[in-house]
Order: structure tokens, then C-alpha cells, then sequence
């Protein structure tokens, strides 16, 4: 009898270990992974990738994949590298060629790498009142919207759209600021067609946008494919060497996630289904000499 109630009891011993043994086996199964020490990402960028909605695609993924928040601030690309200057944001998305080669020579940024591009084009109303439909160039059909007197709406926010249109206005020959002609919005490129739109003017505007807006605006592209008008996107991680509370795990992390394979192919399809067109083309892994810069 005595020899019975001892293996009954080794048994239940052995059952109950095996229990406990499986419980903390499962619970370590089951444990989350490890979270970013400081989980907020300041994000400071062009308003094109807000306007256009691709942001709205892309964080929530990159958000739950990671365990990030990111805060985005959608202002001109000037602007956005003026808070990177300053500390005031973690990473850029950005497209304002010069101003990104002056920002990297002075130290305020590190790695910084291609992502995507498409390009500029000039719209304006359909009946085209400057006759700009016919020219080659960009600076011809800016020439031809100054000798006409024709409306035109700048941003004039020192963002990349309006530092290449300055850059076209210079190749014309033509200061335009100061005319009754020439119009600044101080604003982002959705609400500066708006204003186009509304005004009947032309402006310059990146594709991507346009193409998101283009129902709703009565606006005709009528200037294309000029070598000068590409447009494109680099992300840049703010140095945290210079300024130490910069997240810089965090700022790696997401311009990872903007040159990965998955990022990249989402980028490939963005907009084909609503507007038969993508509104980027992706460029990771490219040079610039491959895009023609």
C-alpha cells in the first residue's frame, strides 16, 4: 500500500512539472517581442508624400512591424531640412537636390539614400492662354507665361517644388517676383493647385500630387518631359552625433523600411489602380547617374 501511494504521488510530481515545464514554455512562446527604447519618430517631409496619400499606406504598416510612432510633419522640403538643421526632427523624406548636398556638407545629416522619383509638370487651364502646350522646355513655357502676362501660382514656400521652379525661372532669364502676373501662396502643393484651380494660373506641381487631385481641379498638363523637371526622393537620417536626442534607432530603422524590398514594391503599384498611373517610381539601390543626374 505504501509502495502505491508513493508512485501515485511520484506521478502526479512528474504530471505536475510537466504542467508548470509547458506553462512557462508557452509563455515565453507568447511573449512580445522587444519594444524601441523611445518609440516616437519625428518624421519631417515633403507634402507630396502626405498629398498624395502614400504616407497614409505606409507608416501604419511600418508602425506595426516596428513598434514606432511616427509623427509627421508634411511642409516643404526648406523647411523640413531647416527642422533636421535644428535637431527638431529624427528623419527626413525629402526632394530638394542642392539643399540636401548642403545639409549633408554641413554635418546635419548621415546616409542619406534614394528611394523614389517621378517628375515636375506645368498645368494651367485648358485653354491655355500663354500657348505654353507646344514647348519643349520648361524654361521656354515659363518665357512664353511671362510675355503673356498669364496668371501664375507659386508656392513660395522654399520647399523642393519651389527651388525647382525658381531653378527654371532662373534658365528663362525672368525674375518674376514683384509682377502683378505672379502669385505666392506660402503653401503645400495640394492647396497651391487648389488655388490655381480656382485662379485658372498655371503652376508647377510634382506628378504625383496632380494626379491624386486632377478630378477635382478643371487643370490640363500642358508642359512635360523635360530632362530638368525629374523629381527625386532621398530619405535622410538627422545626425545624432550633433544632436543627441535625435532618435537615432528609430530614424535608421524607418529609412530602412523606405529601401526595403516590401517598401519598394508598394511604392512600384501606388496609384496604378485608382489612376492608371503610379504616382513614384521606386529607385533604392540606384545611383543618380541611373536617373540621369
Amino acid at each position: 500500500m505504501k509502495r502505491l501511494t508513493k508512485l501515485i504521488w511520484t506521478f502526479f510530481s512528474i504530471f505536475a512539472l510537466l504542467i508548470l515545464a509547458g506553462v512557462s514554455i508557452s509563455t515565453a512562446d507568447a511573449a512580445p517581442a522587444a519594444q524601441p527604447k523611445q518609440k516616437n519618430i519625428i518624421l519631417a517631409t515633403t507634402t507630396s508624400t502626405q498629398d498624395t496619400g502614400l504616407l497614409d499606406v505606409l507608416i501604419p504598416i511600418f508602425e506595426k512591424k516596428t513598434g514606432y510612432f511616427v509623427k509627421t510633419i508634411a511642409v516643404g522640403s526648406g523647411q523640413a531640412m531647416t527642422m533636421g538643421a535644428k535637431g527638431e526632427a529624427d528623419v527626413l523624406l525629402v526632394h530638394s537636390q542642392a539643399a540636401e548636398k548642403k545639409f549633408m556638407a554641413d554635418g546635419s545629416g548621415v546616409d542619406r539614400r534614394l528611394v523614389m522619383h517621378n517628375d515636375f509638370i506645368i498645368v494651367g487651364p485648358p485653354s491655355d492662354p500663354a500657348t505654353i502646350r507646344q514647348s519643349k522646355k520648361a524654361a521656354e513655357g515659363f518665357k512664353k507665361i511671362s510675355l503673356s502676362s498669364a496668371l501664375f501660382i507659386s508656392r513660395g514656400d522654399n520647399s523642393g517644388t519651389n527651388a525647382k521652379e525658381k531653378e527654371v525661372w532662373k534658365a528663362a532669364g525672368i525674375q518674376p517676383e514683384g509682377q502683378k502676373w505672379y502669385q505666392q501662396t506660402g503653401l503645400g502643393m495640394g492647396q497651391t493647385l487648389a488655388v490655381a484651380a480656382e485662379k485658372k494660373g498655371y503652376t508647377l506641381a510634382d506628378r504625383g500630387t496632380y494626379l491624386s487631385m486632377k478630378k477635382n481641379l478643371g487643370l490640363d498638363i500642358l508642359l512635360e518631359g523635360d530632362g530638368v523637371l525629374l523629381n527625386i526622393y532621398h530619405v535622410i537620417e538627422v545626425n545624432h552625433a550633433k544632436w543627441p536626442k535625435v532618435n537615432a534607432a528609430g530614424a535608421k530603422a524607418f529609412a530602412d523600411f523606405m529601401v526595403s524590398k516590401q517598401v519598394q514594391g508598394m511604392v512600384k503599384t501606388f496609384g496604378v489602380e485608382k489612376f492608371s498611373s503610379p504616382l513614384f517610381f521606386p529607385d533604392a539601390g540606384k545611383r543618380l547617374e541611373d536617373l540621369g543626374k
